[in-house]
């Protein structure tokens, strides 16, 4: 395993109710440099869940008590974000499609080598967070929050009535908007309000997955397909049967792979790597992308008979900037959650807030915005977020320098640079470290604490304090 594959991972859950099982595990996975804790049940999995971090967790399937459906499922609930790997020796196909629609990452049939579970934990290294969350199937658990589209703007309206329009048909739908504008969550829309309701929603960051690894996640492979394939495995397409896949950001898809996609697209049916028939699919295909394809077409980056197929309904999300109504609803939104969250009193917008938040040129759209509100509530520490809460991006420094970063559009008879003046310029990398002390206070110096809060792993809370002493800067950690 290469070092920075180890290096993205850095602590283990096991759960097994085998003594032996347990330690054999743990132990190959201590050879490798990982971190390794294990759970004998999966009622004290999830206990350990709660209070502490993990990157990865590998349960069983059967045990006594919760079984590892229920344990994924569990931590499914506590935490969308986390992979699981299910262990079985009485699985099915059937079985593992049950692990991969409640939101496994992966799943391994016993008798298996610890190379192939290595193999296992290495595919949750070279993905991305992003792409981690992104494969997670709907769920009754999902948080209320996370499945609506807050609006009051005519043309998303517009949109949204037309998604619940065609939403019952099988048409492809084609969703283009820039990065941060909610391209994913309309998907998840168009899935809920359909007659596929209750069937798998899937998605596939096609930009986040290896090339290498792709085109086995998609369409799946028969044992023996190739090196280490030890067992035949079900695509993401089978997993979606009756459902609907998202294929995220697909004009970052390799040409080759885009003609075999093609072919499944066209003729319903899959055949797996090393297969020799072809299996039947029934599945509503959502794309997505955040550049221009046309252009990718032109390029010969994408292949034309592919768009054609899949722009059967064609939809563009406005940008953040262009639905300025918007703003005060989502940012009181996201005020609400963000405070329900971490247990605190809900603050309020100043009226300077409020008009900078609306006058802000929002280039990371939805998503920056969500992050911004998301700070500003951790660190504002009262009943008022301030400006200077706000650490918009290009200012760093509060309610003056802030005006660097608004748009001249926003405000025409202002003309305002987004270069920061050099005099009393604060850096991202100063803005860092603050926020990380200042959530460590609030977290009275409790690390595990201040890494949940700020969405970063223990590891890189020690890192980022190790980094500060080797700058000699003062690290207060009370």
């Amino acid at each position: 395993m290469m070092p920075d594959e180890k290096m993205s991972i850095s602590k283990i859950l096991i759960v097994d109710d085998e003594p032996s099982m347990r330690a054999a595990l743990s132990e190959s996975l201590s050879l490798c440099g990982y971190e390794v804790e294990t759970a004998g049940d999966g009622q004290d999995a999830l206990e350990k869940f709660r209070s502490r971090s993990y990157e990865v967790v590998i349960t069983d399937m059967r045990m006594p008590g919760l079984n590892g459906l229920e344990v994924l499922r569990g931590i499914k609930k506590l935490s969308p974000a986390t992979p699981v790997i299910v262990i079985t020796a009485y699985g099915t196909v059937n079985t593992a499609v049950e692990a991969m629609r409640a939101g496994a990452f992966d799943f391994i049939m016993k008798p298996f080598s610890l190379e192939h579970l290595e193999t296992a934990v290495k595919k949750v290294a070279s993905c991305s967070s992003q792409v981690l969350h992104s494969t997670y199937a709907d769920s009754e658990d999902d948080p209320p929050e996370e499945k609506v589209i807050i609006t009051r703007d005519g043309r998303m309206q517009t949109i949204l009535s037309m998604m619940r329009t065609i939403a019952d048909s099988r048409s492809s739908v084609l969703i283009q908007g820039k990065s941060g504008t909610g391209k994913e969550l309309l998907a998840r829309y168009i899935h809920r309000t359909g007659k596929r309701a209750d069937m798998p929603f899937i998605a596939v960051n096609c930009a986040a997955i290896p090339g290498n690894l792709l085109e086995s996640e998609m369409f799946g492979y028969e044992k023996g397909a190739f090196t280490g394939a030890s067992q035949k495995k079900p695509g993401k397409f089978e997993i979606a049967d009756g459902g609907t896949l998202l294929l995220d950001e697909i004009s970052e898809m390799d040409l080759q792979l885009q003609a075999k996609l093609l072919r499944v697209i066209q003729e319903s049916e899959v055949d797996r790597l090393g297969g020799n028939r072809p299996i039947s699919v029934n599945v509503r295909i959502i794309a997505t992308t955040n550049t221009d394809i046309k252009k990718s077409i032109a390029e010969r980056k994408f292949r034309e008979d592919l768009f054609y197929r899949i722009n059967v309904i064609p939809v563009t999300i406005p940008s953040l900037k262009e639905r300025m109504k918007d703003i005060p609803l989502l940012a009181d939104f996201f005020l609400d959650k963000y405070s329900r969250l971490n247990g605190i009193h809900k603050p309020r917008f100043s009226g300077e807030t409020i008009e900078m938040l609306m006058r802000y040129e929002w280039p990371g759209n939805v998503r920056e915005l969500e992050n911004v509100i998301e700070r500003s509530v951790l660190i504002s520490g009262g009943e008022t977020i301030l400006p200077e809460h706000l650490y918009l991006e290009c200012t760093l420094g509060g309610k003056e320098k802030a005006k660097s970063c608004i748009s001249p559009v926003a405000d025409e008879k202002e003309n305002i640079s987004c270069e920061a003046e050099d005099a009393g310029t604060v850096t991202l990398h100063e803005m860092e470290r603050g926020l990380i002390f200042e959530t460590l206070r609030k977290a009275k110096g409790n690390k595990t604490k201040a890494s949940m809060m700020l969405g970063i792993s223990v590891r890189t809370m020690r890192n980022k304090l190790n980094e500060y002493r080797n700058e000699k800067l003062p690290v207060d950690e009370s």
